[in-house]
């Protein structure tokens, strides 16, 4: 029952008492990132999400477009900026992906959702995490998040799928809060520059 229709009732429930609550902050962050980052305040990526179907995943916009001489991208840590840092210590750029779960795309709690790439490289177990809809926080992130390998956070999300529960989901987020609170397991260097995941 949960898993079917509890879920996505909680989701929307959350979700959009966390937009209204959030939303002065969520339009002072508009504002400012609109200014540094030249009228582009929010990034967005192609991900997978249930059963691999392609969504449009929203995030605030942590990094600058600048280019090198050459007319290349610059690292993504030359082009992160202080605010974006702070963001992503913070897990506040994460904000705006409570509309992606009010819109369905999402749940609150699930497996991240990783590139698009990645797709032909996983193997028929780690494909199980695309049973359940991708999650702004999840099982491997509460599980070691930024220290831990992308094969080991693919282990922790298959077994996501094969425990979901209205238990499991309260733990992850009440242990989520604390974590985003004492900033474990987080790292503002985090970025597109991580390695990449070529299958296990």
């Amino acid at each position: 029952m949960y898993r079917r229709f509890g879920k996505r009732i909680l989701d929307i429930i959350f979700a959009g008492a966390g937009l209204i609550i959030l939303s002065p902050l969520f339009l002072l962050l508009t504002v400012l990132l609109w200014f540094l980052n030249k009228g582009k305040p929010f990034f967005y990526q192609s991900r997978p999400g249930l059963h691999e179907v392609i969504f449009t995943l929203v995030k605030f916009k942590t990094m600058q477009d600048q280019p090198d001489e050459g007319g290349s991208f610059l690292s993504d840590e030359q082009r992160t900026t202080s605010l974006g840092n702070f963001l992503r210590r913070t897990s506040l750029d994460e904000i705006p992906q409570l509309w992606n779960v009010l819109k369905g795309d999402m749940s609150l709690v699930g497996p991240r959702p990783l590139l698009t790439e990645y797709l032909p490289n996983y193997n028929s177990e780690q494909k199980q995490r695309h049973n359940v809809k991708p999650g702004i926080t999840g099982w491997a992130q509460i599980n070691g998040r930024n220290d831990i390998s992308l094969t080991e956070k693919l282990r922790y999300d298959v077994w996501y799928v094969e425990n979901m529960s209205f238990l499991l989901d309260t733990k992850i987020m009440f242990l989520t809060v604390l974590k985003v609170v004492t900033q474990q397991g987080i790292k503002s260097s985090e970025s597109a520059d991580a390695k990449k995941f070529s299958g296990k």
